[in-house]
């Protein structure tokens, strides 16, 4: 919750499963008080990604900042558990945070079993195929290509400044990887698909769950990957809570 001075202040305020509620928070600096300047960071001041402990439920939505440094944003639940937030952001005049807070969410908890590790995944309409694997504490690259009806997509639209955002959470203590694509839109070299390319390091081998998020036909979506990085091990790993932030 805490790193470098900075802290992420959960209002205390119940969530509950059913309609989206107001979920607010906000960032204190070393001063203690709330920060009200960011800089930007993929078009936006601050990315909030919230998944349960199973890993299920994952959101990237993006909070309204308040000129008093508090943020808001809508969040709806469709399961009872207990969520990770993470605020990824980057303080004016700084360098980028990842800041993890955990928030309950009331009802009865059912667990779901993590999908199995899977080279395909399928959403809303779109094949995607992942090329490549996670390699611990070294840099891999991962492919994720996007067909839709057999056909590769090569119309990609750029959601916040990218053809992709990939984040990995993982399994246990959900150590968390948000990671850019290469290239950029516009760059004259970067293609709008269907492959989307990305460098990663996993910050200790373990099973991950990865998220693409891709935007076509003005539509933004999520698909969902289960990977293992090395062999796991039988205990619980020892890295920092929030893995890395990869660029």
């Amino acid at each position: 919750m805490s790193e470098r001075g900075y802290t992420l202040v959960p209002s205390a305020e119940p969530m509950t499963t059913g309609a989206a509620r107001d979920f607010r928070f906000r960032i204190t600096g070393p001063d203690g008080k709330a920060v009200t300047r960011y800089s930007l960071s993929h078009e936006k001041a601050l990315h909030l990604i919230v998944a349960r402990r199973d890993l299920s439920g994952f959101q990237h939505v993006h909070p309204q900042l308040s000129p008093d440094g508090s943020w808001n944003v809508p969040l709806a639940f469709d399961a009872a558990g207990t969520y990770r937030v993470f605020a990824d952001f980057v303080p004016a005049g700084g360098t980028g945070l990842t800041l993890g807070a955990d928030v309950s969410v009331a009802g009865d908890y059912r667990p779901a079993a993590l999908p199995a590790a899977a080279r395909t995944t399928t959403v809303d309409g779109y094949t995607v195929t992942l090329s490549g694997d996670l390699t611990p504490r070294k840099a891999s690259m991962l492919t994720l290509s996007v067909t839709r009806d057999s056909r590769p997509v090569t119309d990609l639209q750029p959601y916040l400044g990218a053809y992709g955002h990939l984040v990995a959470l993982r399994q246990g203590d959900m150590g968390y990887l948000h990671v850019h694509p290469e290239g950029a839109p516009g760059d004259g070299t970067t293609p709008a698909g269907p492959g989307i390319s990305f460098h990663a390091v996993a910050p200790s081998a373990g099973t991950y769950r990865l998220y693409l998020d891709f935007q076509h036909g003005g539509t933004v979506h999520t698909a969902e990957f289960t990977v293992v990085a090395g062999t796991p091990s039988t205990t619980a790993p020892s890295a920092p809570e929030h893995g890395g932030h990869e660029h």
